[in-house]
C-alpha cells in the first residue's frame, strides 16, 4: 500500500514515467484478465485495458486512498470502460472457418455456455450502469459485497439487494428463453 501511494505521489507531483510504468506493470495482468473475461476478444480486451490505464493515469490527481485501495479503484475504472465498450460495439460473429478449435473434444457444451453468457451480457448491458458495475465486480472481479460497497460508496445491504434482484431477474429471463 505504501509503495502504491509513493507511485501515485511521484506520478502526480513529478510526472514520473518510472512510477507510472511500475504501477501499470503491477496491475496490468489483473485488469486485463478482468476485462478479457467480460469481452472475450483479445484485441478488444487489450484496447480496453489500455484505455483503463490511460484514464487512471489522467485521473490520479483525484484518487483518494481513503475511499478505496488503488487496485479497487482500477477495477472500478475498468468496469466503466467495459460498460462503455459494450455500448459502442455489438458482438461480432466470425464465420466458423475463421475460428480456431483448441482441441478436438466435444465443444457443444462450450457453445451452449457461450450463448448463455452472451444472453446474460445482453440482459446486463440493458441495465442501469451502477447495477452493471455491481454485477461485473461480483462476477468477473470476484469482489465480496463489502469490497463492492466500499468501491461504490454504498451501503452493503443496498449492494446485496441490487445483486440478488439482478440475479433473480436474470434467472427468470433465462428460463423464459429456454
Amino acid at each position: 500500500m505504501e509503495r502504491e501511494l509513493k507511485w501515485v505521489r511521484d506520478i502526480v507531483r513529478r510526472g514520473s514515467r518510472k512510477a507510472a510504468d511500475q504501477l501499470v506493470r503491477e496491475y496490468y495482468d489483473d485488469i486485463y484478465a478482468f476485462v478479457f473475461r467480460q469481452i472475450g476478444n483479445r484485441e478488444d480486451a487489450l484496447d480496453v485495458t489500455q484505455e483503463c490505464f490511460l484514464a487512471a493515469l489522467r485521473s490520479l490527481p483525484f484518487y483518494n486512498p481513503q475511499k478505496a485501495g488503488l487496485r479497487t479503484w482500477l477495477y472500478h475504472i475498468a468496469s466503466h470502460k467495459v460498460i462503455d465498450q459494450r455500448r459502442k460495439r455489438r458482438i461480432q460473429y466470425l464465420p466458423i472457418e475463421e475460428q480456431e478449435l483448441v482441441d478436438e473434444r466435444d465443444f457443444t457444451q462450450d457453445i451452449q455456455n457461450h450463448e448463455q453468457l452472451r444472453q446474460v451480457e445482453e440482459l446486463v448491458c440493458a441495465m442501469d450502469p451502477q447495477i452493471q458495475e455491481v454485477f461485473r465486480l461480483r462476477v468477473y472481479a470476484e469482489y465480496s459485497f463489502p469490497e463492492i460497497a466500499a468501491v461504490l460508496a454504498q451501503p452493503e445491504s443496498k449492494i446485496k439487494a441490487q445483486y440478488y434482484r439482478l440475479s433473480a431477474r436474470l434467472r427468470k429471463e433465462m428460463s423464459e428463453k429456454s
